[in-house]
């Protein structure tokens, strides 16, 4: 069962297909603080859906307008994702207010109600991200506690399960030169906004982190090794 909750934010699509999906958390103390933010009009803020706690689905925005949840964003060669994007927010209190674990009943809502949205708009797999995936500078939601296997495993997005080491791939802040670009053309082809410079600075860095916030969220530090590129390879050839 969705419940509406209307939210005047939110505006026109101007004929831009829908191809993507993006998970965020409210980081904010309470759902029902969460929902007063994303329809308040002052705020400029809002998403298509809200998943409470308890599995509660709220609708604030059609899917057929544009939800304003991504703000400056990339993705795949893309800058507009909130035109081409459904947005869900996950009520979590966020690494602002002490990070919690998503409840099991939480984490099944959101996987059942992304399968709706993936199948009405036939979305890729590698194109159900986090906020941090597309804004790495900005946003590290919905975080490395988000459940991204159980969500591949039923359809949501891509995991690379199947991952193996690559020995001699070590890089970490601070090198330069070409094994730098090589890496940061290997995480654009992916689909990251990350300019390639050749040097392994701290966009570069943030960038890393997100990745493994996303595919080896048990080690945050920011160094690309041997797991992190069997993992990217893993990905890049299932696509």
């Amino acid at each position: 069962m969705i419940i509406p909750k209307p939210s005047l934010n939110h505006d026109e699509r101007h004929g831009q297909a829908i191809d993507m999906l993006v998970m965020h958390y409210t980081d904010m103390e309470s759902c029902d603080e969460a929902l007063a933010r994303l329809c308040d009009l002052e705020a400029q803020v809002s998403a298509h859906y809200v998943v409470s706690e308890g599995g509660e689905v709220f609708q604030l925005v059609e899917e057929s307008a544009r939800a304003w949840h991504a703000g400056e964003s990339h993705w795949r060669g893309h800058n507009n994702i909130n035109a081409r994007s459904v947005g869900i927010e996950i009520c979590n209190p966020g690494h602002s207010n002490g990070y919690a674990d998503f409840p099991a009943r939480q984490m099944k809502a959101v996987i059942r109600l992304a399968q709706e949205i993936i199948d009405r708009h036939s979305i890729p797999a590698r194109n159900v991200v986090g906020h941090s995936d597309i804004a790495f500078l900005r946003k590290i939601d919905p975080g490395e506690k988000f459940d991204w296997k159980a969500c591949a495993r039923n359809g949501v997005g891509i995991f690379p399960f199947e991952a193996r080491p690559m020995p001699g791939a070590e890089l970490a802040p601070g090198d330069k030169g070409t094994p730098v670009m090589r890496l940061q053309t290997a995480l654009a082809n992916w689909g990251y906004g990350l300019k390639l410079d050749g040097d392994y600075g701290p966009k570069t860095k943030a960038c890393v982190e997100a990745f493994q916030r996303h595919y080896r969220p048990t080690n945050l530090d920011g160094v690309w090794d041997n797991h992190c590129a069997g993992l990217l390879a893993a990905l890049l050839g299932l696509v």
